[in-house]
């Protein structure tokens, strides 16, 4: 089986509309756009760019997200009393189930890297497997019988 080693991408990319879920809209008529970069070979992974205009909305959280801010900035309370602005150069982790409030003043660009979390029990069965899959492949050193130098 042949994969590709490096898969670039660029940020300047043409988006297309991704509109916020209505109930989650507190303020104005925010537009949000987005494009995919990258998905992974199993979908639980993918790379995308997202802009939004100005308003103020909730975001539901059903997976992990790190963001990487490019442009303009954005104000997000965590609900748990931490409120910080973003701006171009800030990241930030999103776990699932989070529920933040984001107030984007005028323009916001982001590039988030998406991660759909496995239940604990299907995540250690794969570590498991990868682990066996690991050892199967490493050829076990030579003993050193007597006699032998080390």
């Amino acid at each position: 089986m042949s994969t590709t080693p490096m898969v670039p991408s660029v940020t300047n990319v043409e988006l297309v509309s991704a509109p916020i879920e209505p109930s989650w809209i507190r303020e104005g008529a925010p537009a949000a756009r987005n494009h995919v970069l990258s998905k992974s070979a199993d979908g639980l992974a993918s790379t995308l760019v997202w802009d939004c205009t100005a308003g103020r909305f909730e975001w539901h959280y059903d997976i992990d997200e790190t963001i990487y801010f490019l442009e303009g900035s954005a104000t997000i309370d965590d609900r748990r009393g931490t409120v910080k602005t973003f701006t171009a150069g800030d990241v930030l982790f999103l776990p699932r189930g989070a529920v933040c409030d984001w107030h984007v003043e005028s323009y916001v660009r982001k590039v988030a890297f998406c991660r759909r979390t496995q239940p604990k029990l299907v995540g250690l069965a794969m570590r498991v497997i990868g682990r066996l899959q690991r050892m199967v492949r490493k050829p076990a050193p030579a003993p050193i019988g007597f006699g032998q130098a080390a």
